[in-house]
């Protein structure tokens, strides 16, 4: 008399059968996100056009100096106050 009935038991392993396909099709589907999370960004890729090397045209040569010479005004003008 304490035997489980057949429809409980089914319903058991039906259960279970459902929740590792659940955990499967999770798996799958969270490998595929990550695969096309990786894989689309590259589908926009663009080579990039090469920069022109960097020329001086004095300008930061220029502020240099305007720089040392306000610094220099600036001390010479603490020491003498």
């Amino acid at each position: 008399m304490n035997s489980p009935r057949p429809t409980v038991v089914l319903g058991f392993w039906v259960g279970r059968i459902k929740m590792e396909m659940l955990k499967v099709q999770f798996f799958v589907m969270a490998i595929c996100a990550l695969v096309i999370s990786l894989l689309l960004p590259s589908i926009n890729a663009q080579t990039l056009a090469p920069t022109p090397a960097p020329t001086s045209d004095g300008v930061a040569v220029d502020q240099g100096i305007a720089y040392v010479l306000m610094v220099l005004a600036l001390l010479l003008t603490y020491i003498i106050h």
